[in-house]
């Protein structure tokens, strides 16, 4: 699907959606201790919620076939479950799922008991063993999160032990809050994470509202709007909650609270931040470094070449589209702030792509084109809509 997206204002509240990292760990816990429903996110949902969900369904039917869609979350979450299951589990995936690095979660699974072989899909057979767990922390938080959250089901007690410092560590402290709400304790050490077997899951815990996918409107209240966005966690561990220092430091107009936090526009100024704990933000402070007077300096950014797409080169892509430049230095991406001009944008099948070049239209003059709008169902399926409702214009759907 593509849209034709009008220069327009946002204006109004808005209710945040929940958060899809929280949706994940607290399918995943509440699977374990025979909760139902299995992710407890009411009438939301997404692809990769949906994917979640529909893999703890199989395993629960006895399917040993999982479709992890396009979710990297479901498939290293699932990964080390099945595992801890044990038995012979098959993975398959779409778009780049498959290609995506598992390499380091691959090697500590053989080490513990479980036999993977990767191609076109995934295949494991097996059952994993407690003990010491060494992998590198900077490739992928997932892999932590899914070991922590498989480990404390087997019969042994076991270690996750950092050879490297963890990257994106909000996430893993998502995984430690869930777990702790479930009942279960993880005991941190200098090496890294201490996991008791034999644990017993129980209670049931719903999801917060969520900072990564929200970013979008607050920023879109701080290029052409007034946004409020309600139902957002100021004490969360979500990484992405980084956003309100972000806007606070581009000079955007904030208040902020547990019932509401509001942005309104403003004279926007270059800024600058290290998006190591929050990449799935890069994208959408692009756009507000495009309204931005002056050269904005995002710090590294190179893990984002595996995401849903190679973000560095889509992000500039996306930005080249409305007249703005914007350089990789290898580690950095500097974005020079100017005047965008509506222009004509693929998504690259990338959701956050997509949702940025909605919010990046909002002050460009002339019409834009967002080519692959659809992109926005893998982590929120109304994007469009909440869009509209609070004045923004979509002329066409072609």
């Amino acid at each position: 699907m593509n849209l034709v997206i009008e220069n327009s204002r946002l204006v109004g509240d808005i209710q945040a959606i929940p958060s899809k990292s929280y949706a994940h760990r607290i399918a995943i816990c509440n699977f374990i201790a025979g909760n139902q429903p299995i992710a407890g996110c009411g009438a939301f949902t997404s692809q990769d919620i949906t994917a979640t969900e529909r893999c703890l369904k199989d395993i629960k039917n006895g399917v040993r076939i999982l479709d992890c869609g396009e979710s990297g979350s479901t498939l290293r979450f699932m990964l080390p479950l099945c595992g801890a299951l044990g038995g012979e589990y098959e993975f398959i995936g779409h778009g780049k799922l498959i290609e995506r690095p598992n390499d380091e979660l691959f090697q500590v699974m053989r080490e513990h008991g479980v036999s993977v072989q990767a191609d076109k899909t995934i295949k494991i057979s097996g059952k994993l063993t407690g003990g010491e767990y060494k992998l590198r922390g900077d490739i992928s938080s997932q892999y932590v999160s899914g070991l922590l959250m498989a480990l404390p089901t087997l019969k042994e007690d076991s270690e996750i032990v950092l050879l490297t410092p963890l990257s994106s560590a909000p996430y893993v402290k998502i995984t430690l809050e869930v777990l702790e709400n479930f009942g279960v304790n993880v005991f941190e050490s200098e090496k890294g994470y201490k996991i008791k077997g034999n644990g017993k899951f129980f209670g049931q815990v719903l999801p917060q509202g969520d900072w990564s996918n929200m970013a979008f409107f607050l920023v879109a209240g701080a290029i052409n709007g007034e946004v409020s966005v309600k139902g957002l966690n100021l004490s969360s561990a979500q990484g992405d909650k980084k956003i309100i220092e972000i806007l606070d430091k581009a000079g955007a107009q904030i208040s902020a609270n547990n019932e509401c936090v509001k942005v309104a526009k403003s004279q926007l100024k270059s800024f600058s931040y290290d998006a190591e704990d929050c990449p799935d933000l890069v994208p959408i402070t692009a756009v507000l470094a495009s309204y931005a007077n002056g050269d904005s300096i995002i710090k590294r950014v190179s893990r984002l070449k595996i995401k849903e797409s190679d973000r560095i080169t889509s992000t500039i892509s996306m930005l080249a589209g409305f007249g703005i430049d914007a350089e990789f230095d290898g580690e950095n991406l500097i974005v020079h702030g100017g005047k965008p001009v509506g222009g004509k944008v693929d998504s690259f099948n990338d959701h956050r792509i997509a949702m940025s070049t909605a919010v990046l239209a909002l002050g460009a003059s002339g019409n834009s084109t967002l080519i692959g709008a659809e992109a926005v169902n893998k982590s929120y399926p109304t994007f469009f809509e909440d869009y509209q409702k609070l004045g923004g214009k979509i002329s066409a759907r072609v």
